[in-house]
């Protein structure tokens, strides 16, 4: 025996759902904002697969890609083991040049008159010391500023506008 009585719709059940709840309730404003994500994520990958068709959206990537690495590399090898070099024996003097450098020359000049088998462990020493400095600093810095594409920014800028469209229809 069937009965007359039609099924509810997803539409009808979400309606009285969110009748029985107040306004405001987290229940509308998920299912809301799921409806709006999904359409706002679709746009943004078709967006983002016409620009890879753009010859120059590609040359402006390897360029910000080089120039990042660049800049990176350059803060993590060059400023931030220099700094550290310096700056640590320069506290641990108490900030007096005079007492940094007294305490740094008799090891400079043992350094001069030891043999060249124990300048060369102590160079490398300070190669590894250096590179691994370098290399914590490369990780830490790549992992707190994370590389921006222009893809990414273009699609920025255009979802922008596709949002404040859509909020226009609707």
């Amino acid at each position: 025996m069937t009965d007359s009585v039609p099924s509810p719709s997803p539409t009808s059940t979400l309606e009285t759902q969110n009748a029985a709840s107040p306004a405001g309730a987290p229940g509308l404003a998920s299912q809301k904002s799921h409806l709006l994500i999904e359409p706002y994520w679709l746009e943004r990958k078709k967006y983002l697969q016409e620009l890879k068709k753009i010859p120059e959206l590609k040359t402006r990537y390897a360029k910000a890609l080089a120039i990042y690495l660049l800049r990176r590399l350059l803060w993590s090898f060059a400023f931030f083991p220099i700094f550290i070099a310096f700056w640590v024996p320069f506290v641990l003097s108490r900030f007096n040049l005079v007492a940094m450098v007294s305490e740094w020359l008799p090891t400079l000049q043992n350094f001069v008159q030891s043999d060249p088998q124990a300048q060369a462990a102590t160079m490398e020493t300070l190669v590894i010391a250096w590179f691994s400095i370098g290399f914590i600093f490369a990780i830490f810095d790549m992992v707190l500023t994370p590389f921006k594409s222009p893809y990414e920014q273009e699609a920025d800028i255009h979802m922008k506008a596709w949002e404040a469209l859509e909020k226009r229809t609707q």
